[in-house]
Order: C-alpha cells, then structure tokens, then sequence
C-alpha cells in the first residue's frame, strides 16, 4: 500500500472512531479541548481557554506545556479522542513533522498564526544592564568559533564576556536556556545566533556553497556547561537569573513582560526588547507564534470550534484585546482578519508548500 493510500486509511478509521465516540461523551469519551506544546504560547493559551470556559457552555480546555517540538510530536501521534486536538508552537511547523503528521492520519491541519514575540536575553533586574551584538551572542554561546584563518574552526575558548569583546564586562559567561524540544531554542539559534554567525564572511559564503556545514557552525551551541538547559519552565529561569546577578536568561518578551520587577532584557544591536520595537520589526530577535488544529476534531469535540473562534477574536487578539496585555505583539489588522477568516472556514495548511 503506498503512503497516499496508508494516510487515507489510518484518517478513515480514526476520524470513525472519533465520531462514534462522540456520542458516549458523558460516559467515556471527552468532553473538553486538549491542547499541548509551546511554553511561550501556553501562558496565552491559558487564558484564553480560561476566558472561553467562563463564558460558554463548554469546560474549560486543558493546556499543557510540552515545548513546541514535543507538543508537535504528541499533536502528530494520531486522529481521536487519545489525541490532542491542539498544539501551540513558537515557530512553524517543519516538512519533517508534516510528514509524521500524515503517515499517522492526521492530514488536514488547520495553522493558526496569532501574533509575534521577542525573544530576550536576559538577567536581574538589579545588575548591569547590557548591550550586545548577535556577533556577541554568537562568539559567546556556539560550540566552535572562527579561528585565524579564514576555513578553521576552534572549540570555543571564551570564557568571560569581556574575552568575546572588550566592551563587555569581565563576568563569567553563564547562561540558562530553554532545550533543543523548545521553539525558543529553534528561533534563538536561528534569529540570534545565525545572524552573528553570518558576520564573518567566509562563514557567510557557505549559506550559498555548504548548507549543512553553514548551518552546523551557525546553529550549535556549545555543551562545556557555559549554556545549562533549564528545560521548559521559564520560572525557574527567572528564580536562576535572580539568585545569580551574573547570569543571562533566554525567553519570550511575554514572560519578560510580566515579570518585569524581576528581569530586564538586553539590548540586541542597540535596540531593547519593547512591545513597539518588536511590533514594527526595530528589534531583531522577533519571531510569530502558532498553533496547530485538526479539522477532523472540530465539531466532535466538544467546544473546540468555539475555542478557535475566542483565540481569534479582536476581543484576544487585537490591538486592544487582553492578549496584548499579556504581552502578545498584535498581527496588522489585515492579517489578523485574513487568519481569523481561515479559522473561520476550516481552510487546512497547504501541505504541498511547505
């Protein structure tokens, strides 16, 4: 049977299994929306589910945080109740996971994008405030750094800032990160690291010559205990950042915004990490949220269709929506009503262009 046909199958059978089981709701099946993935997304997530179970006749959606990466793995397990029927993620989905996705039957995937986030470099609110160059960030945190010749590659030998550049302040490098499962990580590794990577030009040319190598020397951090993954709960984080003055912190502008008598962000090739910088493109560490539907869920599951409709609504997400008091970087207006018009007709992701 060839993978088209496998696909088909598997969608029938679950999509079956899902109706029937609709009817035995109240007994067996469930009754509420579950959704997964990204840390970054789930503080927005919550709330809405929050405000959607107060104001329908639905339950409350269950929200956990997975990362984006294994939310997308557990959202492309499978179609029915088993399953969840959303995953949050702070990048866009990859061709590879569209793939697994599909041998699983999970074929027709409504994206969701809602807004943008800034991605921090952080530390206390009480220590020196710095300014740094995604060269900086770099020449800080990559596993091999660019020797004397142009080609050679040397394990990475800095150990305090001011050894990566003598403007910065001679403090040991520490930093606590999120891990290789997290759309945080993704972005900051690409965002970041990539366009410090990309200043050296002899790196540089290799985008165009060597992909693979280009992206191995952009994209890896170095694992000698200068970066410490600190795993998906950004709490932990800011606790880390407020019992050691001398360490940074990687997380979304959200979580920063809500705990801004804890932390304060870096400036990043001279910009701070402001709503309005990130809204208008200034800062350059910025990237769009996500999350991902399953048609074959909507209206099966009960209140999944009401919950697309609040996530979507100028009430959330608009300029003046209580998502952007939570910090959430509002889409223009007309992308906003050219999403929420998909939501709107179930209009699937065009796998084929991905």
């Amino acid at each position: 049977m060839c993978n088209t046909s496998k696909a088909a199958v598997l969608t029938a059978i679950a999509t079956l299994g899902l109706t029937l089981s609709a009817s035995a709701f109240a007994q067996a099946g469930r009754d509420y929306v579950y959704v997964v993935g990204s840390s970054t997304v789930y503080p927005f997530a919550t709330v809405v589910a929050e405000r959607f179970g107060r104001s329908s006749e639905f339950k409350t959606p269950k929200i956990e945080s997975t990362g984006s990466g294994g939310g997308l793995k557990l959202f492309c397990d499978g179609v029915g109740v088993d399953y969840p029927d959303v995953t949050n993620s702070s990048r866009a989905i990859k061709q590879s996971e569209v793939d697994s996705c599909a041998a699983n039957g999970v074929t027709e995937i409504i994206e969701v994008k809602i807004g943008y986030d800034g991605i921090v470099f952080a530390n206390a609110i009480g220590a020196e405030t710095m300014q740094l160059s995604r060269a900086d960030l770099f020449l800080a945190l990559a596993k091999e750094v660019p020797g004397e010749a142009d080609g050679e590659l040397v394990e990475n030998p800095f150990t305090t800032w001011s050894e990566v550049n003598p403007d910065l302040p001679a403090i040991r490098i520490e930093v606590l990160g999120p891990p290789p499962t997290s759309g945080t990580r993704d972005a900051f590794v690409e965002l970041a690291m990539e366009g410090g990577c990309k200043a050296t030009p002899w790196i540089a040319a290799l985008k165009n010559t060597d992909k693979n190598r280009y992206k191995a020397i952009c994209h890896t951090i170095r694992e000698d205990g200068v970066f410490v993954e600190a795993g998906e709960n950004d709490n932990l984080i800011v606790q880390k950042l407020q019992a050691n003055p001398n360490a940074f912190g990687i997380f979304g502008f959200s979580f920063l915004d809500q705990n801004i008598e804890k932390v304060k962000g870096s400036l990043v090739d001279g910009v701070a990490p402001t709503f309005d910088a990130i809204a208008d493109g200034a800062y350059p560490v910025s990237r769009p949220l996500y999350f991902y539907a399953k048609k074959a869920h909507v209206d099966v599951i009960p209140g999944l269709r009401g919950f697309l409709r609040e996530f979507t609504s100028e009430r959330a997400w608009g300029e003046e929506g209580y998502l952007s008091d939570r910090g959430l970087i509002p889409m223009p207006d007309e992308e906003r009503r050219d999403v929420a018009a998909a939501v709107r007709d179930l209009r699937p992701l065009s796998m084929a262009a991905e």
